[in-house]
């Protein structure tokens, strides 16, 4: 067994089988993508469009790609025909550039918006409020061709640990607001925790987590 399928394993058996391992495939060679593809993974995770189409046309079809970094509007039309779920969706600016695209590409996109929660300015993300209300423009049928499936944040780069925790109880909470809001809505992904606080994130309610180094090893 590879040491990429060694490290699959390995996190498939700490997390259980409800929680979705997105295995963060940025920057790794198309050898790498399928060591882990041929160990039975499926759900890969890019952060930049160019990367994310190259490899998309070079590697089996039935991977499921997942768009989890900044989205800029203007790259939105070349990942609309395949993505399986974008995590970023921080701005109105950008939902209605997802749903002008998948209406021209003839399909409905699933999405997550992505919710400020570090205490770091670099990050993107909306604030509670705005999250709530675009998610009741979804409801209210204004991106018919856009499924809101539920949430992303990324927690502040730091050692401490209550930190992390404190911003991921707060998205969990805002989670649970969003489901108790729009119960008939299709909402069941919760997507926090990378490689270096997942099992913070676990114990706080994410059942999706974006996992890099732990798997493919560090750049």
């Amino acid at each position: 067994m590879s040491a990429i399928a060694e490290n699959l394993a390995r996190i498939r058996s700490e997390i259980g089988q409800n929680v979705t391992l997105v295995a963060v495939s940025k920057f790794k060679s198309p050898e790498q993508i399928l060591e882990a593809y041929h160990a039975g993974h499926r759900d890969f995770g890019e952060n930049r469009v160019q990367e994310l189409v190259e490899k998309a046309e070079k590697l089996p079809k039935d991977i499921r790609w997942h768009m989890i970094g900044h989205l800029q509007t203007n790259k939105v039309k070349y990942i609309t025909p395949f993505i399986h779920l974008i995590h970023s969706i921080d701005s109105e600016k950008l939902l209605t550039e997802v749903q002008k695209q998948a209406l021209r590409a003839n399909r409905s996109i699933d999405i997550l918006l992505q919710v400020f929660i570090a205490d770091e300015p670099t990050k993107f993300g909306l604030d509670d409020n705005e999250c709530l209300q675009l998610a009741e423009k979804i409801h209210q049928g204004l991106y018919p061709n856009v499924r809101l499936r539920g949430l992303m944040g990324m927690a502040t780069n730091t050692d401490d640990a209550s930190k992390i925790e404190s911003e991921f109880r707060h998205l969990k909470s805002v989670y649970d607001q969003l489901c108790s809001t729009f119960p008939t809505m299709p909402i069941d992904t919760l997507s926090m925790g990378m490689s270096g606080d997942y099992p913070i994130a676990l114990r706080c309610g994410s059942n999706m987590i974006r996992v890099g180094s732990a798997i493919f090893g560090a750049r």
